[in-house]
């Protein structure tokens, strides 16, 4: 992924000294210092609800405000991130046999293409198509996000600290287990196949 990372800052560096691409084009690094952004997950079994988040989010979007097709960019979770309701719960959903946090220490979403664009006051709403990849399977998703654009903000958010733009993605998809080859069709009853994901996530474009 840093590969990926590496050159999305460099397009997007290009892309601010061509006089031919819009100036409103910044990178946004979803990095957040303060582990505000997380990520939170359900699965509603019949015996069971099973919840709970991750913090390690990291990832880096290209954003052009006065051009929305041209979003691109990487959002990344690590695994040992993720926490549950119980300790149990969590070492056996970070084990060998389910997530394999070990083995697979991250989970991606690499965007693709963007469609269905509809304009916000602040932002814009569509749909997102990308690569989703959990313990090593990639499947292309395509989901629902919006993009909620909010310049000069970044002192606020960070107490003065920096000053730039924040971008902020939100998102509510449905991936499943078994799509990704965890325990397929095994314990149905306690631990659903169907698991909820939930964004809400702001990336930060320091000033220069």
């Amino acid at each position: 992924m840093q590969t990926v990372k590496s050159l999305l800052i460099t397009y997007a560096i290009l892309c601010a000294g061509s006089p031919s691409l819009q100036a409103e084009v910044k990178t946004y690094d979803f990095e957040d210092p303060k582990g505000v952004n997380n990520v939170s997950f359900l699965l509603d079994a019949p015996l069971e609800s099973i919840s709970g988040n991750a913090k390690g989010v990291s990832g880096i979007v290209t954003f052009d405000s006065a051009n929305p097709n041209a979003v691109s960019g990487n959002i990344t979770i690590e695994t040992a991130s993720l926490t549950a309701t119980n300790n149990k719960l969590q070492e056996h959903m970070l084990g060998k046999g389910w997530l394999d946090a070990a083995s697979h220490p991250v989970i991606t979403f690499v965007a693709k293409k963007i469609s269905k664009i509809e304009e916000l006051k602040d932002g814009f709403k569509a749909q997102l198509t990308g690569d989703f990849t959990l313990k090593g399977v990639a499947k292309e998703l395509t989901v629902p996000v919006t993009f909620t654009y909010l310049p000069d903000m970044l002192g606020k958010r960070s107490n003065g600290a920096m000053e730039g733009d924040l971008l902020v993605l939100r998102s509510t998809f449905t991936i499943k287990r078994s799509d990704y080859g965890i325990k397929p069709g095994q314990n149905l009853d306690k631990v659903a196949d169907e698991i909820e994901l939930r964004l809400a996530i702001a990336g930060a474009a320091p000033d220069a």
